[in-house]
């Protein structure tokens, strides 16, 4: 962003009440931002977290109608929503979870009618939303179900950039998963979204095999043969800089990804390891293909360090960084 440039209004959301997500809300008002963050929350809890913290904490009501302001350290704004239950660090509570979905909801509803510029979460519980009796399959689908678009998992640190064919699904599904369509759906939104939100005009994208070894020549399964090969050569005559499939175990190494953009896996713990021992605790879930702008945490709501002071600020901070780049401003 340069001086001259609107001040961008961020939408963010602590998720589970339970969890380290608000203290991380509150870690993150302790530093003055280029920004005005909005955090969707109950006041009353931010509140109660900071002091459990010891941490200063002026909470200003979110005003849509006044030009958003940079973010002071010690402050946030705050877009009030009420907590069903008082909560308890580290207790999980099934009667929050509409809660939490609210705040995700109207968070993704600003972004849609750009009155935040993106939004950035924090985690959240998926079993106890369905424990509350809400079917919940997760954040993102969540999120795309209100937005719309086909939402792309791609999680990034500095150095790498991984985006998923899968997600979160047993292994032994997989396989049956990666199809043609589903191959060729995902691989033109990330290519699109790099050069959209990242303005990198010819991304090389690095895709791996399924197979040890890419399945070498069919001898150790057919799906690259059957299904990638094939998906890859007509996405590269449409022009997408497109290398692999290659194999994992030697695609992940100095020598292909010191010139390449983003990684392709086709399952979550094929990449996803990787990733985070290069960058656990700085890097970002990054949903992309829908029409927001939306970044994570790569962590989980770590309810046993809920309220000790212990949390690290690092992804939240991180998410928050990679949002405001991927801003058509910036």
């Amino acid at each position: 962003m340069t001086d001259s440039a609107p001040i961008p209004r961020i939408a963010l959301t602590p998720g589970e009440p339970a969890g380290i997500g608000p203290e991380l809300c509150v870690q993150l008002a302790q530093f003055e931002h280029a920004c005005q963050l909005v955090a969707i929350a109950d006041p009353q809890l931010l509140k109660q977290r900071a002091q459990r913290l010891g941490l200063p904490l002026v909470i200003d009501p979110f005003d849509p109608e006044q030009a958003p302001a940079k973010q002071q350290a010690g402050t946030l704004t705050v877009l009030p929503v009420e907590l069903a239950a008082s909560a308890t660090c580290g207790q999980l509570n099934p009667a929050n979870g509409r809660y939490v979905l609210e705040t995700i909801r109207l968070a993704a509803l600003g972004c849609m009618a750009s009155t935040f510029a993106a939004m950035v979460t924090a985690p959240v519980h998926k079993g106890v939303i369905n424990d509350a009796g809400i079917a919940f399959s997760g954040h993102t689908e969540f999120i795309a179900e209100i937005t719309g678009g086909t939402p792309v998992m791609m999680l990034a640190t500095p150095g790498l950039r991984v985006a998923l064919v899968t997600t979160h699904l047993p292994l032994s599904q997989v396989s049956t998963a990666i199809t043609v369509e589903t191959l060729t759906t995902i691989i033109r939104l990330l290519d699109s979204d790099l050069r959209r939100r990242f303005g990198i005009a010819n991304p090389k994208i690095l895709v791996c095999g399924l197979n040890p070894h890419a399945g070498e020549n069919g001898h150790l399964g057919r799906e690259e043969i059957e299904i990638i090969e094939p998906t890859l050569n007509r996405l590269r005559n449409e022009g997408i800089n497109l290398h692999g499939p290659l194999p994992a175990d030697t695609l992940f190494t100095p020598k292909y990804l010191e010139s390449a953009d983003a990684v392709l896996a086709m399952y979550h713990d094929q990449g996803l390891p990787v990733l985070k021992h290069m960058g656990f605790g700085q890097a970002v879930n990054i949903t992309l293909g829908l029409p927001i702008i939306r970044t994570s945490v790569d962590h989980g709501t770590a309810l046993d360090l809920a309220g000790t002071g212990k949390a690290k600020l690092g992804s939240l901070q991180f998410a928050l960084k990679t949002a405001l780049d991927m801003l058509p401003s910036h």
